[in-house]
Formats: structure tokens, C-alpha cells, sequence
């Protein structure tokens, strides 16, 4: 099997391609053919395809049906090795990066692809073809090469780029097969929930909005005995000031401590609001099509490695409308949850040996922990390991903190240092070599004092609307940052596990011959759409490709890495 060829499209369709030896160089002659795609096909021996940007290449393979098993994308190996250098920010296309080789101006990157809602066919219109020579293209690669031997764990570096590669082909694949959705199970939902779309009346004459919005918001101005926007925070925090009530935000915890007749149907218009703005019969007309939601995945769009979506809001789905996520006649939704996947991969990262020991069986990890060390208290254990990993170092937290320290030191000097490396304005890595930001200042912080990536905090929480923990960070930008890099190596961990899950079961599928399907992916859900006959041999595989994923990622360690798995007609039942 030929290991490496470059492929790049030409402009009128065609194929420049030449098979690559070790060093990154050619170990041949350049070809040139009429059709992409067609230049692949003959070729079903290479095992890994280099190419400029997956997202030029492989739509139209896919169009023609071919799916490749490896592939090498060098901007996005370019990003990662800015970022792993210190230098993240730096244009990373792969004109750029020749420019920076030759000491040449270095062009900005072209402006990111506005979303299509309901443009289906956009699947398979490829990215504009780079007008860098395919001399100059593997220029880049073998500098890149030699980048990879560079760094500060070669051989992670390289396993993160064929990982995140992995990932841009799964992505481009889902965005494809698509999310199945019952567009008449969600109209009748919204309609369910809503009532029929009303024109005119009350707060938005003339607009059209649903006859339950209407009448929540009628119920809510007759409470305040004025006319009140419910949608407007501020207009519902000017309303109760007048009604000598204080509230500082509009927020369900907060207005659930009140006694006002206004509270109730505030709180269910606030609930029913977010599904109408989110995910109402506007949303249905323009992500739905053909039976398939096809939102555009994009790995790695966090700097943690997290993915993102390009529209859509395909990553918060809520359970209710989930009810339209239905499988096709005769398949099954297999749906898939890392069990305590964060703690895990904790364990594996800092090598404490009583955290893996722990996390070495695919037993619940908080209940194992609550035996060892906080006397059986599960809820306890869980708000103490979770703490040490988001930052909480205060009042019970310390506490909580001082306890994990004495049974497993090394897990809790792995973020520690990690945090003091933050607040000395440092860089961190994950396990696999992806790398934080650098601390340029108030940039890598929101507003509020939050990093622009922090996670959840449900170490240090305050209820949000919808039930949830909203982040306690620290207000100042020197606690903040060191609290995001505290997570950063094990969330960035757990995404680097999770590209190599999704690489190892989509190969295992391949390899079975299954036809099965990803569909769904956020950063500890899997759901496969796939035949009834095939849902067990799934449910099997996904399993499997976590544990292996497991050793690959992190090498031989005593920690597992379950899923919780259910097999569904439709995704609302398995939760």
C-alpha cells in the first residue's frame, strides 16, 4: 500500500497529485489528470491523502461517492503548530504559511464561509482553490514535517494532527448523511407548545408570533398593571423596580424566588420564547430539508479544541425538540454519552495512581470516589473532583480541595500547575500538544472578566434559565485566565480523546462493512443512525472505540473510558 500521496484541485476540475516519501518531498513524478475524483478512485491503495484543506477536497469526493480512510489537512496541521509555537492568531493558510518560509508578506486568511441555512447542495461546493503553486504546497508540508519533529512531544504532535485530520473528514461526512429530523413531528410540537402562528395584537402589531407568546405576554403586563416586553430583560427589571421588587437579572433562579403573580408566566414565556428565537418553524424552514438537519460541524472550532457549528445551533438541541429527531423506517438511533469523561481523562493525563485506580473500571467513577474519600457521599465527590478541575478554591471548595489533595496529590498538582502557569501568563498544552492562547490581555477574556472559551463552572455555581450552572469565575483577568487554563488541559485532553474515538469508530464501522452512519457528535455524545440488524454490533464498537482511544491517546493506563448507550427510534427517549 502507497503510503502518502499530495492531491490539490485544479480550477477546471482536474487532479495535480504525486506519491511522498518519509521526509515530506516528492518520491516521484507530479501528475496531472482531467478529474478530481476520478484521480482518487484509481488509487484505493493510498493510505493517507495530503491535501491543502479537507474542505476543498473532499466534498466533491464524496459527491462522487468516494470516501477516503486517511487524510493529512495542512492548514489545519498549520494551526496547530502556531498555536503550538506561541503564535496562534497568525494566518494559517497554507499561502501563508510559504510566505512566512520565504520571509515573503503574509497574506491574511479569507473571511470564514457565511452558514447557507437550507442550501443543501452548498454540501458540496468546494472551498475557493488556493492559488499557491502544488510545488509551493509541498514546500509546506515538508516544513511542516519538520515542525512535527520539533516539538515538545514529536510523537503526540503528529498523533494530534492525524486526529484532528481524522476529525475534518467525519465532520465533512456528518454534514452529509445529516441529523434524520421529522419536520412534521416538529411543526406539530411548536404547535403543541405555542399555537398557531398569530398576527397582530398586544406588544408586536402586525408581526407574526405565536398565539401563546401573545397571550403569556398580555397575562404578564396585566400582572405589572402596564404594558410590559417580556423579551426585553431590561423592560422586566424596570417593571418589578416599579413594583418595589429588586432583581439584577431576569433569570429563572432569581425570578423563582419572587412573589409576584408575574413570575409565572414569565418563566414559561422566557422557556417557550428561547424554543420559538432557537428552534420555531423559522429554524425548520431553513435547516431542514429532504428529512435531514445538516448543519455544518466544524472540528476544532474552540481553542480547546471543541468542535462548533457554522448555524444551526446543532450542539444545543433542547429535549423537547429533540422529539423530532426520529431514525428511518426500520433503523435505530444509537446514542451514545461518555460516562464522567473530564475526570477520566484527568486521571490518565496527571498518572496519580489512586485516581486511576478509580477511574479503572467502567463502574460509576463519582460513586467509586465517594468510597474512597468523602465517606459515601456521591454528590459530594462529584462537586470535589469537579472543583479542582474548573477552579473553585474558595469557602467549601477549599475544603473539598485540601480532601483531593491528600488522597491524590498528583491529580491535583496536575491543574494547579496548570492554573499558576496561566496566571504567570504562560502557555499550556494538552496532552497531545495543542496548545492555549497566548496571554495578549484582555483579548482572551469576554466582558466579563470570563475567558472566551471557559467552560461551564458547576464548582462554582449560579443557576441560569434554563436550569444549568452558569461560570463563577474570578473577576480578575490574571484569576480568570488561570482558571481557563486549569481546564484547558483537561477539556483540551478530553477533545483530543474524542477525535480519536470518532476516527477509531468510524474505521471500525468501515472495516465491518456496516451501513451505519455518524449523524451527531458534540464533545461527549455520539449518536450513529444505522439498520435495527446493525444496532447492537454499533452499540459494541462504540465502546470499544473508546477504550482503545483510551491507550492510544493517553498509552497504557489503568483508566477506562465507558459510554452509557441506548438504542432509540427517536433521541428524546434516550436521556
Amino acid at each position: 500500500m502507497t503510503e502518502r500521496w499530495a492531491l490539490a484541485a485544479t480550477e477546471a476540475g482536474g487532479a495535480t497529485l504525486a506519491p511522498l516519501g518519509e521526509d515530506g518531498l516528492p518520491a516521484g513524478p507530479t501528475l496531472h489528470e482531467p478529474d478530481l475524483a476520478a484521480a482518487v478512485r484509481a488509487r484505493p491503495d493510498v493510505a493517507r491523502w495530503v491535501w491543502r484543506s479537507t474542505a476543498e477536497i473532499y466534498p466533491t469526493l464524496l459527491a462522487a461517492g468516494i470516501r477516503v480512510s486517511r487524510c493529512y489537512d495542512i492548514e489545519d496541521a498549520e494551526l496547530l503548530l502556531l498555536g503550538h509555537e506561541g503564535r496562534l492568531g497568525e494566518p494559517r493558510s497554507a499561502a501563508a504559511a510559504w510566505a512566512r518560509l520565504h520571509n515573503a508578506p503574509v497574506p491574511n486568511d479569507p473571511p470564514p464561509r457565511a452558514a447557507a441555512p437550507g442550501a443543501q447542495d452548498s454540501l458540496f461546493e468546494p472551498s475557493p482553490v488556493t492559488s499557491l503553486p502544488f510545488d509551493a504546497l509541498l514546500e509546506v508540508y515538508a516544513d511542516q514535517q519538520r515542525r512535527h519533529a520539533a516539538a515538545e512531544h514529536p510523537g503526540r504532535m503528529r498523533l494530534l494532527t492525524a486526529a484532528e485530520s481524522a476529525g475534518m473528514l467525519v465532520a465533512a461526512e456528518m454534514n452529509v448523511a445529516g441529523l434524520p429530523w421529522r419536520a412534521d413531528v416538529h411543526h406539530a410540537l411548536l404547535t403543541e407548545l405555542l399555537g398557531e402562528r398569530y398576527a397582530g395584537g398586544g406588544r408586536n402589531a402586525g408581526a407574526a408570533e405565536p398565539r401563546r407568546l401573545a397571550e403569556l405576554a398580555d397575562e404578564i403586563s396585566a400582572a405589572f398593571g402596564r404594558r410590559v416586553r417580556p423579551d426585553l430583560p431590561n423592560d422586566v427589571i424596570k417593571a418589578f423596580a416599579q413594583a418595589g421588587i429588586r432583581v439584577k437579572s431576569t433569570r429563572r433562579w432569581e425570578l423563582e424566588e419572587i412573589d409576584h403573580p408575574a413570575v409565572r408566566p414569565l418563566v414559561e414565556y422566557k422557556k417557550l420564547y428561547r424554543i420559538w428565537t432557537a428552534h420555531g418553524w423559522s429554524w425548520l424552514q431553513d435547516w431542514v430539508r429532504d428529512g435531514r438537519f445538516r448543519p455544518e460541524y466544524t472540528p476544532g472550532g474552540t481553542v480547546s479544541g471543541r468542535w462548533t457549528t457554522n448555524g444551526g445551533g446543532a450542539l444545543q438541541i433542547p429535549k423537547i425538540i429533540r422529539r423530532a429527531v426520529v431514525a428511518d423506517p426500520g433503523w435505530r438511533l444509537v446514542v451514545a454519552d461518555a460516562d464522567q469523561m473530564e475526570p477520566r481523562v484527568l486521571a490518565a493525563i496527571s498518572r496519580d495512581r489512586g485516581l486511576m485506580e478509580v477511574a479503572g473500571s467502567h463502574e460509576d467513577l463519582y460513586t467509586r470516589l465517594s468510597d474512597r474519600a468523602f465517606s459515601g457521599d456521591r454528590d459530594h465527590a462529584k462537586i470535589a473532583l469537579l472543583g479542582a478541575v474548573y477552579g473553585q478554591t474558595s469557602g467549601d471548595g477549599l475544603k473539598n480541595l485540601a480532601a483531593l489533595r491528600r488522597r491524590f496529590p498528583a491529580a491535583v498538582a496536575y491543574v494547579d500547575d496548570a492554573a499558576k502557569a496561566g496566571e504567570d501568563g504562560r502557555l499550556v498544552r494538552t496532552w497531545l500538544g495543542r496548545t492555549s492562547p497566548p496571554a495578549a490581555g484582555a483579548d482572551d477574556f469576554d466582558e466579563a472578566g470570563i475567558p472566551q472559551d471557559a467552560p461551564p463552572d458547576p464548582a462554582s455555581p449560579s443557576p441560569s434559565p434554563d436550569g444549568e450552572f452558569t461560570p463563577g469565575y474570578a473577576s480578575t483577568n490574571t484569576r480568570a485566565r488561570g482558571r481557563f487554563t486549569r481546564n484547558f488541559v483537561v477539556q483540551g485532553s478530553a477533545a483530543d480523546w474524542a477525535l480519536l474515538m470518532l476516527a477509531a469508530l468510524r474505521q471500525s464501522m468501515a472495516a465491518a462493512g456496516l451501513r451505519a452512519e455518524l449523524v451527531f457528535f458534540q464533545h461527549d455524545e455520539v449518536i450513529v443512525h444505522c439498520p435495527q440488524e446493525e444496532a447492537e454490533a454499533v452499540a459494541a464498537a462504540i465502546r470499544a472505540a473508546g477504550d482503545l482511544a483510551g491507550r492510544i491517546t493517553f498509552g497504557e493506563t489503568p483508566v477506562r473510558f465507558p459510554f452509557t448507550v441506548a438504542v432509540v427510534e427517536c433521541y428524546a427517549d434516550a436521556k
